[in-house]
């Protein structure tokens, strides 16, 4: 797509999963106004998206959690799990703050969540900031679930260390991952410039194997290493 000055604009391709016709009509709506995000393909449950996704390759998942023939749960696993050869953005779509689905989806590597009952804005928001690599809308709701959802727990270093230990700094970031700061907020806080977080941030990631930053603030809260 070329915008309005001559430059090629990104399109974001997306699909959308859900069972209820309503949702997917309301979610393609909602996503067609934007000129940067295209809805390539729509499916009415797990099993119908997966193979959509094979096919069509999108860049971003609009992914209910409640569907027939195959959930939310194991459709973000085949999409964005770990051993993905091709891996697809999972954005994970729950009526509930605290649907008891939404650690497991996180640890399938879903890049995020997305309440049904959030905005417009919020919703485009969600699907770019999934093909950007980040957490999902913003850190800081991310945070406020994951309290609920994950326990901080004294470190069980047989259980739960990386395969590379992380260095005293990159504990020190990702307990401010984990507390819904972004990297210039971070930057701010630890005198260091945002390319240096960004640099220590793909350093966790690969460490941890984890898929993005919501990976990191799960396992900062499990190690309680979450800043305050």
């Amino acid at each position: 797509m070329t915008s309005a000055n001559g430059e090629d604009r990104r399109v974001i391709r997306t699909l959308i999963a859900d069972d209820q016709e309503a949702v997917r009509r309301g979610v393609r709506r909602i996503l067609t106004a934007q000129p940067d995000i295209e809805v390539v393909g729509e499916a009415a449950d797990g099993l119908a998206a997966l193979e959509l996704a094979a096919e069509l390759r999108p860049d971003v998942a609009l992914v209910d959690i409640r569907m027939p023939r195959m959930d939310g749960l194991e459709l973000t696993r085949r999409l964005a799990g770990p051993g993905v050869a091709e891996p697809v953005r999972v954005v994970v779509l729950t009526t509930f703050d605290l649907d008891e689905y939404v650690y497991p989806a996180l640890r399938h590597g879903a890049s995020g969540f997305l309440l049904k009952r959030s905005g417009p804005s919020l919703l485009a928001e969600a699907v770019r900031a999934a093909a950007d690599g980040e957490s999902l809308i913003s850190p800081s709701v991310t945070v406020r679930l994951l309290r609920h959802v994950t326990v901080p727990r004294r470190p069980d270093r047989r259980q739960a260390a990386p395969v590379v230990p992380l260095t005293e700094r990159e504990v020190e970031i990702a307990g401010h991952v984990a507390a819904g700061r972004t990297n210039a907020d971070i930057a701010a806080e630890l005198f260091i410039s945002p390319g240096t977080v960004k640099t220590h941030v793909a350093s966790i990631q690969r460490k941890l194997g984890v898929a993005n930053r919501v990976g990191i603030a799960v396992h900062a809260w499990e190690m309680g290493w979450a800043a305050r």
